[in-house]
């Protein structure tokens, strides 16, 4: 960051700045490289510890050995899902693990249940639930054809209101066919039970696998906005939502899907395992 900053500067007023990026890049990148960590990029976004007028309320920076059962569960099995998927999804140390501080969530080319690959689906369901406030997530996601990485809520009351009922607020979800667009989405019933969707979508500059990003959500008792590294991308009344599906607790979800409906199934071109990393959860509410 010391040379990056400097050289931005210099730039900016003479040509000194190139000579010094060429003694970065001939002097000090072999080092970076050899001392790179899975996930590593200087790069990306990253997102503050705290906010004014907000108090941390709970989070998980995953530099632990090994994942925090606390907070983290599981499902399990290889149903489809609602969306045809094509994976299994398991607790094993293979498909979910922590490694130099980000978890990992690694989908697999492997039988198991009648299905051809594996992966995980982890949620903070009966854990950590909350009701309002703002939620930081800094992921890397891939994007090969049939990949289709999740970061999302529920409502706490799935068990005795079933979805559409309990309301989804989908923060992340980019598939393989499209890796340049970002989808939030917030799922729900209307009056006669009829499934509903709010929600944007931004088409990016670049394929969202390149790096890092800070995917955000601001939660009040009227709006939800999705927030893009910082900065608002869309937003959604939901203050006439039936049932009040999102005044309500809801848990997260963290998910690397392969196929269904939404991305397709996966081909040639998608290389295995694939992993998603999330660097950190932090969840905030106002004080």
């Amino acid at each position: 960051y010391f040379f990056y900053d400097i050289y931005k500067i210099q730039t900016d007023r003479s040509g000194f700045g190139g000579y010094l990026l060429l003694f970065f890049t001939v002097c000090l990148m072999p080092l970076a490289r050899s001392q790179s960590n899975i996930g590593s990029d200087t790069m990306s976004a990253f997102s503050p510890m705290s906010y004014s007028g907000y108090k941390l309320l709970w989070h998980d920076e995953f530099t632990a050995t090994q994942i925090d059962t606390s907070i983290w569960g599981y499902d399990l099995g290889g149903n489809g899902w609602g969306n045809n998927e094509l994976e299994y999804y398991t607790n094993s140390p293979n498909n979910s693990y922590i490694s130099n501080g980000m978890l990992v969530i690694e989908a697999r080319k492997e039988k198991m249940g009648g299905r051809d690959y594996t992966s995980a689906r982890m949620l903070t369901q009966r854990k950590k639930e909350f009701t309002y406030g703002r939620i930081d997530m800094r992921a890397k996601i891939p994007t090969l054809p049939g990949m289709w990485p999740a970061l999302w809520m529920l409502g706490a009351n799935i068990d005795t209101l079933p979805w559409p009922f309990c309301g989804e607020t989908d923060i992340m979800e980019v598939v393989g066919k499209d890796p340049w667009k970002l989808y939030g989405t917030l799922h729900f019933a209307d009056s006669l039970g009829h499934h509903q969707q709010s929600g944007g979508t931004i088409q990016y500059e670049e394929d969202f696998s390149k790096r890092f990003h800070v995917y955000s959500l601001n939660w009040t008792p009227t709006k939800i906005e999705w927030l893009l590294d910082g900065k608002v991308v869309y937003s959604a009344d939901i203050s006439k939502v039936k049932n009040h599906a999102f005044n309500k607790p809801s848990f997260v979800l963290f998910d690397l899907a392969v196929g269904g409906d939404f991305p397709g199934s996966a081909n040639i071109t998608s290389a295995f395992p694939q992993r998603m990393l999330v660097d950190y959860i932090r969840v905030f509410q106002k004080e």
